[in-house]
């Protein structure tokens, strides 16, 4: 493992990016791999055939299936495939999964407030559905400091937890404050408590930044989105033995309902996508200290020039610490709309940095927690390993030329912002 990327090599991996627009909305979708495009290609013009076939092309294709279904246990050291099932998204995923879950009237789930609404609404609708109670874990926020950095405290959850709990959820990164949950704790307090209680984590706004360990987590259900870590638009759910024992299958009365996919995967398994998750694997192996490094390298240098504009709220970790945040860093400016800045700089470059405004589907978040207004949201600029040092200085540089205009009769900023 290299500390060190070839970032030349790197960005000549994606081809996107030989393009004029620079992507710094990566938490809403990575840019694809070369690699993985090729496969996908392939596939579809070669052995775009049904699987479990006996002759030849529907023998290739059933072994390219079942090898990227290795790979992708592999990535996350699942005990085998029979633990992970393929699907359109994590927001589908999850909900799969609430839909094979039993619970008694009574039962309690302890269901995370700050998360994106895909590890919500399936716990609400489950809870509705076989008359369960929620218990709401919220971070403490009884300082200024912790409104703006709310965090997900296995010392908050413990009063909590009963032996009438079953489920607790969480993610692992926050998709608007960046910050990083220490899920080993977490998982650790749950299953002291009762290991029989599921912990379900999305890893979504993480898994793009870092590898990942289920076993060593300690974690019942983890999903996340290959789209977002360089792949195709297909998203994966890992279940530990416990949670796959626990699960009743949604699929056929014929079929078997031995592992995940059998369970939950309803052909949703996309032939053509699956071939590509081998070779996104492929290109991580060896890569991930190399990639924090650089990573650590850009959120510096888009942080510090944040924390030192007192126009600015930045909501999250404000340390550049790669251990406690990852480079989705999410803001708000005083005297501007998010909608606004954005619209600003994009009228003032083409639109050729790529980055958003909005609450990206952790509503309750932004709303009930950061205390905003939830439609208007925040600006959030995300960043991955292929970005570069040059795109965020260029990025500041139009911030800094908005921002010394001001909005004319619409604000009051103007003249009088102090770039530091």
């Amino acid at each position: 493992m290299t500390s060190t990327l070839n970032l030349t090599e790197v960005r000549e991996s994606f081809p996107a990016l030989k393009g004029e627009q620079v992507y710094l909305d990566n938490a809403g979708g990575s840019q694809t791999l070369g690699t993985v495009a090729d496969k996908i290609h392939h596939y579809l013009l070669n052995t775009n055939v049904q699987l479990g076939a006996s002759y030849l092309t529907g023998q290739k294709s059933t072994a390219i299936y079942n090898n990227s279904y290795e790979a992708a246990s592999k990535y996350i050291n699942a005990p085998s495939a029979d633990h992970v099932v393929l699907g359109s998204s994590t927001t589908q995923l999850f909900r799969n999964v609430s839909l094979a879950l039993s619970f008694s009237p009574g039962d309690e789930l302890i269901i995370s407030s700050i998360d994106h609404e895909a590890n919500i609404a399936p716990w609400v609708s489950l809870a509705a559905r076989q008359n369960l109670s929620i218990k709401w874990w919220h971070p403490n926020t009884t300082s200024s400091s912790a409104t703006k950095n709310p965090k997900l405290l296995a010392s908050d959850l413990s009063p909590l937890l009963s032996p009438k709990t079953r489920l607790v959820t969480c993610t692992h990164a926050s998709n608007i404050l960046g910050t990083i949950h220490d899920i080993k704790s977490i998982s650790s307090l749950i299953h002291s408590y009762n290991s029989k209680i599921l912990l379900a984590v999305d890893g979504v706004a993480y898994a793009p930044h870092r590898p990942i360990d289920v076993q060593e987590l300690g974690v019942d259900f983890y999903s996340f989105s290959w789209y977002k870590v360089y792949g195709p638009h297909i998203s994966m759910l890992y279940a530990s033995p416990l949670a796959l024992s626990l699960l009743e299958s949604l699929g056929h009365f014929f079929n078997g309902s031995f592992t995940l996919q059998e369970k939950l995967g309803l052909a949703g398994s996309s032939y053509e996508l699956v071939g590509g998750i081998e070779e996104v694997t492929r290109y991580l192996d060896g890569k991930w200290e190399g990639m924090e490094k650089q990573e650590g390298e850009l959120q510096e240098k888009l942080l510090g020039w944040l924390n030192g504009n007192e126009w600015m709220t930045v909501w999250g970790e404000r340390s550049v610490d790669t251990k406690v945040r990852v480079p989705t860093v999410s803001f708000t400016i005083e005297g501007w709309s998010s909608k606004e800045f954005v619209e600003a700089v994009e009228g003032e470059t083409g639109g050729k940095f790529g980055f958003r405004w909005g609450s990206f589907y952790s509503v309750r978040l932004v709303g009930e927690t950061l205390g905003l207004d939830w439609k208007d949201g925040v600006v959030r600029v995300s960043l991955v390993h292929y970005n570069t040092l040059e795109e965020v200085g260029e990025l500041i540089e139009v911030f800094e030329k908005v921002l010394s205009r001001g909005k004319g009769t619409k604000g009051q900023i103007g003249d009088e912002v102090t770039i530091r």
